[in-house]
């Protein structure tokens, strides 16, 4: 009963050189069809999944426009965009950034990006023979946890140098791939007690954690240098869910699937406590995974959720 629009970027299906300053400015080429041609008088952001952040940087930058150039200083210029606000907000499922997911995901233990084999064997959660399994320490996962976030920058410090040689070279609009290997070890997956909910054990939205940490599918996997410093950069990425939530006026509505197997509670809880103002709800839809696989009858109960608001809101 309501009019959707899905709003495809000029990235389908590959974001292995996706910006999201221009994902950005795409979504807002909709939204401005939507009002201007369609006659639209109401407009609300659903973002889904990696839908959330890229609306939370959407509506922050459409309500008060700061980002003049990428993270690799090129166009292009939000400022100059004239993005559209949206009307209201939904975060359903919605994760905190791209960035900070992969940053979760990544295989800590990997010492050498060139060869993944070379592991910190202490920190290879895979590795049967780790004195350190399951139900980790809160010392283990905080050790792990801060090999993540430099394994990150790592790889952000050798993509900002790459970068840097090509432009020295004469060469500016070069681009260069790279593949990121172990992808896949969060070890929520392997113990339901770090951001718990109800999530099969041992086993994530793409299936075995294990197989998909160094499958060809896992995201990130192929990347190119100005994708890595806007998508998946932890500290030059744009695209920071709650910070951009956190300037956001319009009304919000977020949705949190307790079984879901990608995007842990506190990404839910994140949004909803960085939205500044009091028109705002948070709803859990009880079992249902990340993408409502088998699950028909937790589909329509969170459709009928999203509806049941928008009505409320006026929206509909």
């Amino acid at each position: 009963g309501h009019h959707v629009i899905y709003c495809q970027s000029r990235y389908p299906n590959n974001d292995t050189a996706l910006v999201m300053e221009k994902v950005v400015v795409d979504m807002g080429a909709c939204i401005r069809d939507a009002k201007e041609r369609l006659g639209y008088k109401k407009v609300v952001l659903a973002g889904w999944s990696g839908g959330g952040s890229l609306s939370a940087l959407y509506q922050s930058q459409a309500e008060n426009p700061t980002i003049t150039e990428t993270p690799a200083g090129e166009p292009p210029s939000l400022i100059d965009a004239n993005l559209i606000p949206a009307d209201g907000m939904m975060f359903v499922t919605g994760h905190r950034g791209r960035a900070h997911t992969l940053t979760e995901w990544l295989d800590a233990s990997i010492l050498d990006e060139q060869d993944p084999s070379q592991k910190d064997p202490e920190l290879d959660i895979y590795n049967p023979e780790n004195p350190n399994q399951p139900p980790y320490s809160v010392e283990f996962v905080a050790r792990y946890r801060a090999a993540q976030e430099a394994r990150n920058r790592r790889i952000t410090a050798w993509v900002k140098d790459k970068l840097a040689e090509l432009r020295e070279a004469g060469r500016p609009y070069d681009e260069f791939g790279f593949v990121v290997h172990g992808t896949m070890a969060d070890p929520k997956w392997l113990d339901p007690a770090i951001d718990p909910n109800d999530r099969r054990p041992q086993w994530c939205f793409l299936g075995d954690p294990q197989v998909v940490n160094s499958s060809a599918v896992g995201i990130a996997r192929f990347c190119t240098l100005r994708s890595w410093l806007s998508q998946w950069s932890l500290d030059n990425t744009n695209a920071d869910g709650f910070a951009c939530a956190a300037k956001i006026s319009k009304p919000t509505l977020v949705v949190s699937n307790t079984g879901d197997d990608a995007v842990p509670p506190s990404h839910a809880q994140g949004y909803y406590d960085a939205i500044p103002h009091n028109n705002k709800r948070i709803v859990h839809i009880q079992g249902a995974n990340h993408y409502y696989f088998g699950q028909p009858e937790l589909l329509a109960k969170s459709v009928a959720v999203c509806s049941a608001w928008l009505h409320e809101q006026s929206f509909a």
